[in-house]
């Protein structure tokens, strides 16, 4: 609590009587410089003599302010003024958000396509090594999360994020490749929503399809084994024959045919009216599992533990090159943890997210993993894939998953474009947007066409901006915060250089797998 000494007007004596004005500290507060502020002090020193008269003329501050006068010792005016401070204090805090909040929009923001790969990966890397890896990468990615945290509450701002920090400590170069990498993830993250929306509407537009034309067809089952094209049983499934129906073909350019001009659109605002939908379909998703797993039971007999030698390491690398990607949120983490009301907590609710998030992910891959009921390698980098088209809970989690990353996908693609407009004048230029836009729908249809499997975008996408956004990155900076604080040891130099080399082994293994 501040005080001002205003001259009272009116008075018998102006040179004596003075007043004392409180003002509440969640008020508007002055902006003045070291020196002004010492100059008006001076100004006061020279103006009020150094004894003020007897007679001192207090201004009464009842409840219709929110302070009070030293007379002002009632019940009834302490309850109003405490009254009145409290919706000060909560309308100052009007645009933070609750600790619950904050855990929620981590964990709605990390859950991603991942997660309908997370079975594909722990499939591959064996059950042990995954339940491990799940752990130390959660543990890896929470510490550096954390600790950019602390560098931007060290060295940063209320609207600093990564680049910003990196330009600050590291160098220009270090902010270029913060940026650089940043947009490498956006693009990944632009091929695995461009290739599941072409799977969604070709599954969905079949499903429809066979529901009017196909009324007296049976289906035996409601698994299969794209794989190695292995029913349960044998049921009689129609082929599509048209050559202007093919997911790797035709519906690849009738999705971006709709996409492009919804990419086309200045203001994107529209589009983040449905990014709560997200929530939804995971919650979905999580419960879709959980059911196929209870209805299946514990199918635990071709289990292949596969971690022997240098073969089970290569396999356990396509989960952690793609867990680096499934926990990435260090791009936005400051941005998030900076609207929390309780600053003091950033550290507990980070840490709650991040469990919740390591949480998911388990239970989605390893009660798939240790519930399907075909042969383990069977499971595919999408398990919505697993299942057969007219499965009611499939189509309708096809159905959800379509609409939302429909309204995704465009935010990300002006994501992309920010990053690039970033990196260089020349993406910001008159007619980039339109040349930048057909140059990701453009890539988007040759992958989809080309290499349709997202499981191999997340791995690589994962590891190499894992190795900068999640390992090298946030160890350079704290590193760079130690020494110019004089807290810098050989250890701590050890530990940091440690977390990169993992992350480099893992970049490195993704080459190795077969």
């Amino acid at each position: 609590m501040r005080f001002k000494r205003n001259s009272t007007q009116n008075s018998e004596d102006n040179s004596a009587a003075t007043s004392i004005e409180t003002s509440n500290s969640f008020g508007k507060t002055r902006t003045k410089s070291c020196a002004t502020l010492c100059l008006q002090n001076a100004i006061d020193r020279e103006t009020y003599p150094l004894l003020l008269g007897t007679k001192n003329n207090y201004n009464t501050l009842s409840s219709s302010t929110d302070t009070l006068g030293p007379a002002e010792l009632s019940g009834k005016e302490i309850m109003a003024t405490y009254q009145k401070t409290l919706e000060r204090s909560m309308k100052c805090d009007k645009n933070k958000q609750s600790s619950l909040v904050t855990i929620f929009s981590i964990w709605s923001t990390i859950m991603g396509s991942s997660l309908l790969a997370m079975a594909w990966g722990v499939e591959r890397a064996g059950l042990p090594a995954a339940l491990l890896l799940l752990t130390v990468m959660a543990g890896l990615c929470l510490y550096t999360a954390y600790i950019l945290i602390r560098v931007n509450a060290q060295h940063g701002s209320s609207t600093c994020e990564v680049p910003a920090l990196c330009l600050l400590l590291l160098g220009r170069w270090w902010s270029r490749i913060a940026h650089a990498f940043s947009l490498l993830v956006l693009l990944g993250a632009t091929l695995v929503y461009f290739l599941l929306m072409a799977n969604f509407l070709f599954y969905t537009v079949n499903y429809f399809m066979d529901v009017s034309t196909s009324n007296q067809t049976t289906y035996g089952t409601n698994l299969v084994c794209p794989k190695h094209d292995v029913f349960m049983t044998s049921p009689q499934v129609p082929q599509e024959s048209s050559p202007f129906w093919g997911l790797h073909t035709t519906v690849p350019v009738y999705v971006a045919l709709i996409m492009f001009p919804l990419l086309c659109f200045k203001n994107v605002t529209f589009f983040t009216r449905f990014t709560s939908f997200g929530t939804l379909a995971v919650i979905y998703l999580l419960l879709f599992v959980i059911v196929k797993g209870w209805m299946w039971g514990i199918n635990l007999k071709s289990i292949d533990i596969k971690w022997e030698g240098l073969h089970g390491a290569r396999n356990a690398a396509v989960l952690s090159g793609m867990l680096a990607l499934s926990f990435y949120i260090h791009n936005i983490i400051i941005t998030i943890m900076n609207n929390n009301a309780r600053q003091e907590k950033n550290g507990r609710d980070l840490t709650i997210a991040f469990m919740l998030v390591t949480i998911t992910y388990t239970l989605v891959g390893t009660v798939f993993f240790i519930c399907f009921p075909l042969e383990k390698n069977c499971i595919e980098d999408n398990i919505l894939n697993n299942f057969e088209k007219h499965d009611v809970m499939t189509v309708i989690a096809r159905i959800l998953l379509l609409f939302q990353v429909m309204t995704v996908y465009p935010l990300v693609v002006c994501l992309v474009r920010v990053e690039a407009a970033r990196l260089h004048t020349l993406a910001s230029a008159r007619g980039a947007d339109l040349v930048i836009n057909g140059s990701v729908v453009v890539a988007c249809i040759v992958v989809a066409c080309l290499c349709p499997y997202i499981g191999i975008i997340i791995r690589y996408t994962g590891a190499i901006s894992g190795l900068v956004h999640v390992f090298a990155l946030p160890s350079l900076l704290h590193m760079k915060s130690l020494q110019l604080r004089g807290k810098l040891n050989i250890w701590i130099i050890i530990f940091y250089v440690a977390i990169i080399i993992f992350g480099t082994i893992n970049l490195v293994m993704q080459f190795f797998i077969t």
